[in-house]
């Protein structure tokens, strides 16, 4: 199956297919593939996709790995720039590899030639964005960019002061990105985050092109301040991009919420297996596989252009698009609302 149902996001006059590629898989996340393995996954980004092609990719991917993954093997399967769109995630900096082990995220990567080091500011986001380009090898260039988590980074600070230093640093980033977007080097900025609340509060200052929205608006975390929020991003005409649809995977049976181990004898831990519980039982009794419903709750909402999905294999890619078309019966949704599973006033899903 391909998807072609391509749509703008937002206000930029991009358009984007309804699903987008991750690329952390490229940089050695976890295990290392083989280049071979790594040129299959991006060959089937095309099989399933109509042009233009999107991937999410960033620095941080295996100290920049991943951008070079990219550059070589967009060129070796012959792709015109223009049938590609690349959004790269700015704010780690490859530098040389002085140890054994690379220590920007310890036991995450693995088999790197290099290290990484966090840049934000006005001068330090441009060098991150030049590296980017220079990795991918001069022929491909980021056309969208965003600051890489910056929640994670204004989170990190030790008191009030330094979280308004870092906020400070993190608004130069972004005054920075946008220079580029007035001088004609990129076509668009965004944020990407996994706490929404850090998007809301840096909207007050930074009027984004587009929104990514990370393990916060999903078929198991969809509070209204959110859904409100989304609306008022739609309405100010932002593009929104939704990403980490299963929690990491523990929504399709995985053991990880969230990429952290969970105690399922801790209150949390009850909580989130209890839930699963019951969304299996319903999923088994309408026969709609968990990710299915997953993903079609991730894309439900009107103003959600698209959905990003990483994968390390080829035919799991496949099965995600191919999810996306499969109908949900009404009931199914109805089931979940009557069980507390999903909001019950969300009025996108229902019979």
């Amino acid at each position: 199956m391909k998807l072609n149902s391509n749509i703008p996001l937002g206000r930029t006059g991009i358009l984007v297919p309804p699903v987008i590629y991750g690329t952390s898989y490229l940089g050695n996340l976890y295990r290392e593939l083989s280049y071979g393995d790594k040129l299959g996954l991006m060959k089937t980004w095309f099989e399933c996709t109509e042009k233009p092609v999107v991937i999410d990719t960033a620095g941080k991917y295996g100290a920049g790995l991943a951008l070079e993954v990219i550059g070589k093997g967009l060129a070796e399967l012959r792709v015109d720039p223009s049938d590609v769109l690349i959004s790269n995630k700015l704010g780690w900096y490859r530098i040389p590899l002085e140890k054994d082990e690379p220590e920007f995220e310890p036991g995450a990567w693995v088999n790197l030639d290099h290290d990484a080091e966090l840049l934000f500011g006005y001068d330090e986001i441009i060098r991150c964005y030049d590296q980017g380009n220079e990795l991918m090898g001069g022929k491909y260039s980021a056309e969208t960019v965003s600051v890489h988590d910056p929640d994670e980074y204004i989170h990190g600070a030790g008191d009030v002061g330094e979280r308004d230093e870092r906020y400070r640093r993190i608004l130069e980033s972004y005054r920075a990105l946008f220079d580029l977007k007035k001088e004609g080097k990129v076509r668009a900025v965004g944020i990407g985050s996994k706490d929404w609340k850090v998007v809301r509060e840096l909207y007050n200052d930074v009027q984004f092109d587009w929104v990514m929205f990370a393990n916060s608006f999903t078929i198991f975390r969809h509070p209204q301040e959110l859904i409100d929020f989304i609306e008022l991003l739609h309405h100010d005409g932002v593009g929104i991009i939704n990403s980490a649809l299963f929690h990491g995977g523990y929504l399709t049976g995985g053991n990880k919420f969230d990429y952290q181990d969970v105690d399922p004898i801790s209150r949390h831990g009850k909580m989130i297996y209890e839930w699963r519980q019951k969304f299996f039982g319903i999923c088994n009794r309408y026969q709609v596989d968990p990710g299915v419903a997953s993903l079609n709750f991730g894309i439900s909402h009107p103003a959600i252009a698209s959905v990003a999905l990483n994968t390390s294999k080829p035919e799991k890619m496949k099965q995600n698009v191919s999810a996306l078309g499969q109908e949900i019966p009404g009931e199914f949704w109805n089931e979940m609302k009557n069980e507390q599973l999903i909001n019950s006033t969300y009025k996108y899903l229902q019979a």
